[in-house]
């Protein structure tokens, strides 16, 4: 029997993941736009930064934490079995190398660790897919917290329109406008007091 060499394709899960966040809920007693000046007056046309209202709210970032928790359990038990696959596809190379198994045997052990490899690869697209999913549904609950407060926030304000723009170098949709329709800072303010009241209130 030639001696020949097991290729095993292993999957890797790989890459930052950043994404956050569960809903969050406001007491309807409680004033949007409580503690917060804004310049603009009402019926004005008013924006805000989405880029940092998400980074810099605090429930985001708390539940980034978690998130990243959960991720980095995965990727261990991922890593976990591919280094148990490698070690089990070199030790039967190794035993292969020296003749200390039969062309029977070679074979059924081959078609196992095949069987295995495969086993992993599905595994591995399974654990990659649930992360996936896991992300977009907290980026879809942190943006709906964002969402349902800046609802509260304008209900008071009354302001005819609000606009979410992002990005620095050319900001899309607000590419310039009068700094006293920015109202990222009250909404930042608002959303983290009124996040600070939904804690104490648990």
């Amino acid at each position: 029997m030639k001696k020949s060499t097991i290729i095993l394709s292993i999957l890797a899960l790989a890459g930052a993941f950043t994404a956050v966040s569960c809903n969050t809920t406001t007491n309807e007693n409680s004033t949007a736009a409580e503690n917060t000046e804004v310049a603009a007056q009402k019926g004005a046309i008013v924006y805000f930064n989405i880029d940092r209202v998400v980074n810099e709210y605090d429930y985001a970032n708390d539940l980034r934490s978690v998130v990243e928790t959960k991720v980095q359990s995965i990727q261990q038990e991922v890593e976990r079995r591919s280094n148990k696959l490698q070690k089990d596809a070199n030790a039967f190379q190794d035993k292969l190398n020296k003749g200390l198994l039969t062309q029977s045997v070679a074979q059924q052990q081959q078609q196992k660790l095949q069987e295995q490899a495969n086993a992993f690869q599905n595994y591995a697209a399974q654990k990659d897919q649930e992360v996936m999913e896991e992300q977009q549904v907290m980026i879809n609950n942190i943006y709906n917290a964002i969402k349902e407060y800046v609802d509260q926030f304008n209900a008071e304000m009354q302001f005819a329109m609000i606009l979410a723009t992002s990005g620095d170098i050319l900001p899309a949709p607000v590419v310039t406008a009068d700094p006293s329709l920015d109202v990222t800072d009250q909404i930042i303010e608002g959303i983290n007091a009124a996040y600070v009241k939904d804690k104490k209130a648990e």
